[in-house]
């Protein structure tokens, strides 16, 4: 494995009333490629930021965000959301599935963003849907669907472009034990079966502590020794 990720001295603040509320400061970070990687920490210390600086929603005030040798500062705005579509899936603790769309159809979001044609779109959804174990809930609404089953199509619709890397803030924080414990097990089953470098945001220790490093976070910065 290399280096696939990589954060040096980045640093992001914002504007709050008069002044600045600094809620990185100079977080250093390497990520390998396939590696899965926890992020732990009390609210506020900044671990949702960081995670959203590294998927490229939005910019350090500060530092450097790299994947391999591509500096994500010397992007517009135009490439910096290619980027995201391309090589970046989502996955949130709220789902923000689209309520009035199908399971198939939020799973095909991405990919008629990316202006793929609609029929192999469809093609794609349903098949990440089977993968995940939704192939009798494709023409199923979100309001239809269990919380681990939205989550499930969260995950798939994460993986509709084919990214290579995932990106879960709190992916299992809204469901009960043994939901989010078969939430977990699939995002692990990715990891290792597709090779994806996998980023997460946690309060379960438990689960974090079976991720391959545990990267602990305080006050805005990085832990010595992560």
């Amino acid at each position: 494995m290399s280096d696939f990720i990589r954060a040096r001295e980045v640093s992001k603040s914002f504007q709050i009333g008069g002044g600045a509320l600094e809620v990185l400061k100079g977080v250093n970070l390497s990520i390998e490629k396939g590696e899965f990687v926890a992020i732990v920490g009390p609210s506020g210390v900044g671990k949702s930021t960081l995670l959203h600086l590294l998927g490229a929603l939005d910019r350090p005030t500060a530092g450097e965000v790299l994947y391999e040798d591509l500096d994500l500062g010397r992007l517009d705005d135009g490439q910096l959301a290619r980027f995201r579509n391309q090589t970046v899936g989502f996955i949130f603790q709220f789902h923000h599935l689209l309520p009035e769309f199908t399971a198939v159809e939020n799973v095909m979001m991405p990919l008629l963003v990316g202006r793929r044609h609609r029929t192999q779109a469809r093609e794609v959804a349903a098949s990440l849907l089977r993968e995940v174990g939704l192939e009798q809930r494709l023409e199923h609404r979100p309001a239809e669907l269990s919380g681990g089953e939205q989550q499930r199509v969260a995950i798939a619709r994460a993986l509709a472009a084919s990214p290579k890397v995932l990106l879960a803030d709190e992916p299992t924080g809204n469901l009960d034990t043994k939901t989010g414990e078969a939430a977990y097990e699939l995002l692990r089953r990715l990891n290792r079966e597709r090779g994806l470098t996998l980023v997460m945001v946690t309060h379960n220790e438990g689960l974090a502590r079976r991720s391959d490093r545990i990267v602990p976070m305080l006050d805005g910065r990085i832990v010595d020794g992560a």
